[in-house]
């Protein structure tokens, strides 16, 4: 009976991790961290299926320990988990100086830590933008990569289990 069905069946919970900032400096990350789990959300709020949880921990993205990925899977008894980067582009002579350009990576693992897909936006070469803050940037980044690991995932899984 249709009264009887657990709603809870269907849905898929994804944990983000936060991103790796490149450049490492610690200024920026906090502000990084907050644009990049805004657009999340915002592009998770869309979905019917998906339920978005946040790890406080970031993981370098170039070296991911798979056992790490199920641990944090089976103890917030997520199907999903994302890796993200935020690259951004160092641009002037100054230590400081950057341009609101960056470069969006991610990387999809299923809950018993094998990489699925991954993926990058980057927002100069996708929508040619010289203007506009970084923030925006980053939000146009987020979007553009969560839609790259849906196209790649309904590639590899072209069934109703590819809902991400």
């Amino acid at each position: 009976m249709k009264a009887q069905k657990s709603p809870d069946n269907n849905i898929k919970k994804v944990l983000y991790f936060n991103p790796e900032v490149e450049p490492d400096i610690e200024e920026i990350k906090e502000p990084t961290n907050n644009a990049f789990f805004s657009a999340v959300s915002d592009n998770t709020s869309n979905m019917k299926r998906n339920r978005m949880l946040r790890a406080e921990v970031q993981i370098p993205y170039d070296s991911i320990d798979k056992q790490t990925i199920i641990d944090y899977c089976s103890n917030n008894a997520t199907d999903f988990a994302i890796v993200p980067k935020v690259k951004y582009f160092k641009v002037g002579l100054g230590k400081y100086v950057f341009s609101n350009q960056v470069v969006i990576s991610m990387k999809l693992f299923d809950s018993t830590g094998n990489l699925l897909t991954e993926t990058d936006y980057d927002t100069y070469r996708k929508n040619m933008r010289l203007l506009g803050s970084t923030e925006n940037s980053i939000k146009i980044g987020t979007n553009g990569a969560i839609k790259g690991i849906l196209k790649k995932l309904k590639k590899i899984r072209p069934t109703a289990e590819s809902e991400f």
